[in-house]
């Protein structure tokens, strides 16, 4: 059997296997492409009237917050531009609850309590993520038809790949002008072809959060051979007392706010356990994430104090950590800014459309083969061999 029959056999059973999965993770995807944008348009709690007056520290904004939003645990506060309102995060594993209290930073007052996991566009994400199901049913479950398309992109290009060079023009163009039939055999086999390089982006971006195996092998060969660091929180000197007028949250915010007077949002994390360090984070492009500096400071002294994993400051990071840093906004085009977004929309429906497609045509040979195999029985009889012969 020749490789290309193999290769053929091979792409469309795993196709047929994962073309639903496929279209939910690329529909929701396509959905999600705009998500940000489209709920500055929609929440306009989520902006504020800039003030000549200071903005409130991060106990005050949690005291507000606690006020309208009591009994929760604080994950942190997130100050954004002058322009948008605080974030008070209320986030909890082990409870499932994820909120976001709004806060107008400069009076205090709460606009808005946000359950984060009732929202439309984290109801869209769960569908990408797991499919709906369980997380940890359908976060392998996609992992695992992730890695599945993968190799059905590549197994596409064999196929797609023309015998002649001579064929090559004709391999890149849809004939539009030619039966149903054939356009749909073209937009399944051109346009897979001209999304593959993007594919194969969105499918191992996708796998590095779907397992940890292939994170690591990614930040292995990415970084020289170096080991994944999980990410932890380092510990504060427990013997030492603070002994500040300035509670140690706020101490630590005015110290980033300072040594970050143009970053879109600065963000503040109390102790997330007893002796645990304050952690923080200032974004110079709050539409990336890859060039956060992550800073934690002893809450009992204020030193800064240093990790190993990636999330550390920029300029330490080694290339390993920013390509591991980098993996989200690759994945949702953020990186390339709105033009990437609006390419990553459109590559997104496109590979939707890919299981529609290649089922049509599965369908189309299959009832194909079944006319021949009765025109096949006709000829068995006197009169079809007779026909036949003629």
């Amino acid at each position: 059997m020749k490789l290309k029959n193999i290769v053929g056999k091979i792409h469309l059973w795993l196709g047929l296997s994962s073309g639903l999965v496929v279209f939910i993770v690329a529909v929701t995807g396509c959905i999600y492409a705009f998500q940000e944008e489209i709920q500055d348009m929609t929440q306009p709690y989520r902006f504020v009237q800039p003030q000549k007056t200071p903005v409130l520290p991060p106990t005050t904004i949690w005291e507000k917050a606690d006020q309208a939003f009591p009994g929760k645990h604080l994950h942190a506060v997130l100050y954004p531009s002058p322009d948008r309102a605080a974030q008070a995060i209320y986030y909890s594993y082990e409870e499932n609850y994820y909120y976001f209290v709004y806060v107008n930073p400069y009076s205090g007052e709460v606009l808005k309590i946000k359950d984060v996991y009732a929202d439309f566009f984290r109801i869209v994400l769960d569908g990408h993520f797991y499919l709906w199901l369980p997380p940890e049913i359908g976060q392998p479950l996609v992992a695992s038809f992730t890695l599945v398309f993968l190799v059905m992109v590549i197994s596409g290009l064999i196929l797609w790949w023309p015998k002649k060079k001579k064929n090559l023009r004709n391999s890149l163009k849809i004939k539009w002008k030619a039966r149903w039939r054939r356009k749909n055999y073209d937009l399944h086999q051109v346009l897979g072809f001209y999304v593959m390089a993007f594919a194969c982006i969105f499918a191992i971006t996708g796998l590095v959060w779907g397992f940890v195996w292939f994170r690591d092998a990614v930040f292995f060969v990415s970084s020289g051979g170096e080991d994944y660091v999980e990410y932890y929180t380092p510990l504060s000197d427990s013997t030492a007392i603070y002994q500040e007028n300035v509670p140690p949250l706020d101490a630590v915010w005015m110290k980033m706010r300072q040594m970050y007077p143009n970053a879109e949002w600065i963000e503040v994390h109390p102790p997330e356990f007893d002796h645990a360090a304050i952690a923080a984070n200032a974004n110079p492009d709050a539409s990336t994430y890859w060039k956060m500096d992550y800073r934690y400071f002893d809450q009992n002294t204020l030193q800064e104090l240093p990790v190993d994993h990636i999330y550390n400051r920029f300029d330490e990071a080694s290339l390993g950590d920013k390509v591991m840093r980098m993996n989200y906004d690759l994945h949702v085009g953020a990186i390339a800014g709105l033009p990437g977004k609006i390419l990553v929309f459109f590559l997104s429906a496109i590979i939707a459309s890919l299981p529609i497609t290649g089922f049509m045509i599965w369908w189309g040979r299959k009832n194909k083969n079944k006319k021949m195999e009765r025109s096949g029985d006709m000829n068995q009889t006197p009169a079809g061999k007779l026909i036949s012969n003629v």
